[in-house]
C-alpha cells in the first residue's frame, strides 16, 4: 500500500513563494538561480523585491509553475537550507 501525502493543490499550478533575508546586493539573483534549478521555466523577471522599512532585509515574491508537491518539497528545502534565506512561507 502506498502512503501519497494528501494535498489541496490541483498541479499544475502557479505558486508565490515569498523568501526573506538579509539585504545584500546578489539576493535576488542567488534566490532566482536557486528557483530556476528545481522550476526551470520560472522567469527571474517576474520576481517581486521589497524592501524592509529600514532597509536591512528584502523579501523576494517568486511565483513558480509547480508541477508537482515533491517539486514544492525539494524548492522549498533547498531555500530553506540556503545561507543567504532566513524564512520561506
Amino acid at each position: 500500500m502506498s502512503e501519497e501525502r494528501q494535498t489541496l493543490l490541483e498541479f499544475p499550478c502557479d505558486f508565490p513563494l515569498k523568501i526573506m533575508g538579509n539585504n545584500h546586493p546578489d539576493m535576488t539573483a542567488t534566490i532566482a538561480s536557486v528557483v530556476i534549478t528545481h522550476a526551470p521555466d520560472f522567469d527571474e523577471a517576474t520576481i517581486e523585491v521589497r524592501e524592509s522599512s529600514k532597509g536591512n532585509y528584502l523579501s523576494l515574491t517568486c511565483t513558480v509553475r509547480a508541477t508537482s508537491q515533491a517539486q514544492l518539497d525539494d524548492l522549498y528545502r533547498a531555500l530553506t537550507s540556503h545561507p543567504m534565506v532566513k524564512v520561506v512561507l
